[in-house]
């Protein structure tokens, strides 16, 4: 399974870059912003994008939004990362259409398995 990671946070990128291809086995592709982002996810074509909810420029949603207007992404799964876990705030971010969301800090040995669990793999 291809997976892109789209995140401002080097140490959040290599963490879940190393939880997912050490322990998921997963191949990661990694992006520091929505709209380096954007353009690996056309070129990359991966099965996942982790999605960072806030961000720099181009936040989460907006990329979200731009990848579901896009014949070459609307495709492909989102699920968002966030630090934000009020409830009110996961359904706002689930009601966008992503297949779920996972909040940081998360478990490094567990990563790979939920994302799993949320594509129903």
């Amino acid at each position: 399974m291809k997976i892109l990671i789209i995140d401002d946070e080097n140490d959040i990128r290599r963490i879940a870059r190393l939880a997912l291809s050490k322990v998921g086995k997963m191949d990661v592709i990694e992006a520091s912003n929505g709209t380096e982002g954007l353009q690996k996810a056309e070129l990359e074509q991966p099965d996942v994008i982790l999605l960072d909810v806030m961000m720099p420029l181009l936040d989460g949603p907006s990329t979200l939004a731009t990848l579901q207007s896009s014949n070459v992404t609307e495709h492909i799964p989102v699920i968002f990362l966030t630090a934000k876990a009020m409830p009110s705030e996961l359904v706002r971010l689930r009601s966008l259409g992503v297949k779920g969301v996972l909040t940081k800090p998360f478990d490094p040995m567990t990563l790979a398995t939920q994302i799993k669990d949320l594509l129903g793999k």
